[in-house]
């Protein structure tokens, strides 16, 4: 099955490696982006170099209004969007103890409230016009985070709003059923992020079962598996090398701060 992806964040990092993916496989793809604008360029030309159209669709992504919009400008711009993977979020440090409550309601917004959004529109647009054949039902596919397996106190209002994701992944598929498939896809460490430095994010992306950096590429691959795959809905496929099988009493990126500065975290 081919058609049209909309890739949220899609101009960077993971976002671009799934945008590349499903290039790769004959899809065209809307690219959403809010800042990132060269970077979405870029890609563009990427995607076009490998013989597909790419779409691209500005937007901030902080509510559902937002995300209704990015929605019809991508289906108005694809003919018909056969895919949404819902890979933007927001990333922000806090605790449980010290959030402030209008971080938490961002990030719940950002990283939850949007994609059951565009899920939702993907499964209004689909019940308007049923797909003729299992193969071309449309799906949607979150990004989850393999923090959902593999709790800690940091990052405290992002890890909320993915727990909710994760859960929200089995919810949908019951409800948008029969006109979309709900998956989610679930990575470990794939960048430096924030204050991380090379250093930390060396060590810190081995911390898995299998010793190995996890390759981006290899989660796209898993985000592109479970599009095409007529028959899995409802399912939450961890992309981590065994990361989340992997406790950790604090967010890895501490943990490994206090290992490099000689001391037990």
């Amino acid at each position: 099955m081919t058609g049209c992806v909309l890739v949220t964040g899609g101009a960077k990092r993971l976002g671009r490696e799934v945008a590349l993916a499903f290039a790769r496989a004959g899809w065209d793809v809307a690219c959403h982006y809010h800042a990132s604008h060269d970077e979405a360029r870029a890609l563009a030309d990427e995607v076009a170099a490998l013989g597909r159209r790419c779409h691209l669709v500005r937007g901030a992504l902080a509510g559902a209004a937002e995300a209704r919009e990015v929605f019809a400008q991508a289906q108005a711009a694809s003919g018909g969007l056969r895919c949404v993977v819902n890979n933007a979020s927001a990333f922000l440090p806090d605790t449980g103890l010290d959030y402030p409550p209008e971080q938490l309601l961002a990030q719940l917004a950002t990283n939850l409230v949007v994609p059951l959004e565009l899920a939702r529109q993907l499964a209004l647009a689909a019940r308007q016009a049923p797909a003729a054949a299992p193969a071309l039902r449309p799906s949607v596919v979150h990004v989850l985070d393999q923090k959902v397996w593999n709790l800690n106190p940091d990052y405290a209002s992002y890890t909320v709003s993915k727990l909710a994701l994760e859960r929200a992944v089995l919810q949908q598929a019951q409800a948008l059923a029969p006109w979309v498939r709900v998956n989610g896809v679930a990575p470990g460490l794939l960048y430096l992020s924030g204050p991380q430095t090379q250093d930390n994010f060396d060590a810190a992306a081995r911390a898995n079962l299998l010793r190995e950096p996890i390759d981006p590429a290899q989660v796209a691959q898993a985000a592109l598996f479970l599009a095409t795959n007529p028959c899995i809905t409802g399912t939450n496929l961890g992309v981590d090398n065994g990361q989340h099988l992997v406790p950790s009493p604090r967010d890895i990126m501490f943990v490994v701060d206090e290992l490099l500065a000689g001391r037990t975290p």
